[in-house]
């Protein structure tokens, strides 16, 4: 299955109200298709961050006929800062963060996002970069820190009888023996309506790239880069990622101002204003296109000036 970009015609019309900029950051550059739209709508120059070798492949041969519009970087969007200066730039015009797993990574199944397809059990963005793999913590970790984990960042509600199932079993080496162990440890009754490994796999995969704190770090920067009047836009994909995006951008649009006599309060002036109150989420033509994007939600603000 290849790679489609969700939220794409939101994306653009919300991060270029007024017409094309000159320089714009899509720190989770992928297959290359929100910075090619960027590029299409009459951006001067992107730049395009990712940590997959493979996504930077694909993405360089997508925005070959671009030229030197298309600045592509292997790195993480967290040093978004860093691989603007090195360009010479000290603010840019739009931010784009899609926080997707691409189709491409769960459809690989050597890189052991996936569950329905059997791979090694890995899920690092960058394959042997020295980090433990979801091998190494299913492995290693004690029932008791698993269990965090799985209720942590998968929401899972059978966190508990899941580790325990897990720690019995192990060793576990491919992405199938874990799904199965973990589908034997659900009760019959659960009808979620989703596959049993779900949440796990999520929780996993976010526990070995430690993505929560990352987004959380990130954010400000990415506020701090733009211009005055430029915009930033997060698509999220489920609601731990939308709730830091949510409450990142409620305190940096929030001013808070002493009343006279009351000098203990700290004063703090409103950074962004809000563009999107309520998230913007895909119309049912693209759902029904793309199934993957039925959970997408894209937040954007604006920095002011």
């Amino acid at each position: 299955m290849s790679h489609i970009s969700v939220l794409r015609q939101e994306t653009i019309d919300y991060l270029l109200p007024h017409g094309p900029v000159q320089r714009a950051i899509d720190g989770t550059l992928g297959a290359g298709g929100h910075t090619q739209a960027l590029l299409d709508a009459g951006v001067e120059t992107v730049l395009g961050l990712d940590l997959d070798v493979q996504a930077i492949g694909i993405a360089q041969d997508v925005l070959a006929p671009y030229g030197e519009r298309a600045k592509i970087v292997q790195a993480s969007y967290r040093t978004m800062k860093q691989q603007a200066a090195l360009l010479g730039w000290q603010a840019v015009d739009a931010i784009l963060l899609d926080l997707g797993v691409s189709s491409m990574q769960l459809d690989t199944a050597e890189r052991g996002f996936a569950f329905r397809t059997d791979g090694p059990l890995d899920m690092r963005f960058t394959p042997n970069d020295g980090r433990p793999s979801a091998a190494d913590i299913v492995n290693n970790w004690a029932a008791d820190d698993l269990a965090d984990i799985f209720r942590r960042y998968g929401e899972e509600r059978y966190s508990g009888r899941i580790a325990r199932a897990i720690v019995e079993q192990r060793p576990f080496t491919r992405t199938q023996q874990l799904a199965e162990t973990v589908s034997r440890a659900m009760p019959r009754y659960d009808k979620s309506g989703i596959h049993p490994a779900t949440r796990v796999f999520q929780a996993l995969r976010i526990a070995v790239n430690d993505e929560l704190r990352v987004l959380e770090e990130t954010l400000p920067i990415a506020i701090d880069l733009l211009v005055p009047g430029g915009r930033l836009a997060v698509i999220t994909f489920h609601s731990l990622e939308d709730r830091i995006v949510k409450q990142v951008f409620k305190e940096a649009s929030t001013e808070i101002v002493a009343p006279p006599g009351m000098a203990s309060i700290q004063e703090k002036a409103a950074t962004v204003d809000l563009v999107t109150r309520k998230p913007i989420v895909p119309e049912s033509a693209e759902v029904s296109e793309n199934p993957r994007s039925r959970s997408s939600k894209l937040r954007v603000v604006q920095k002011r000036a």
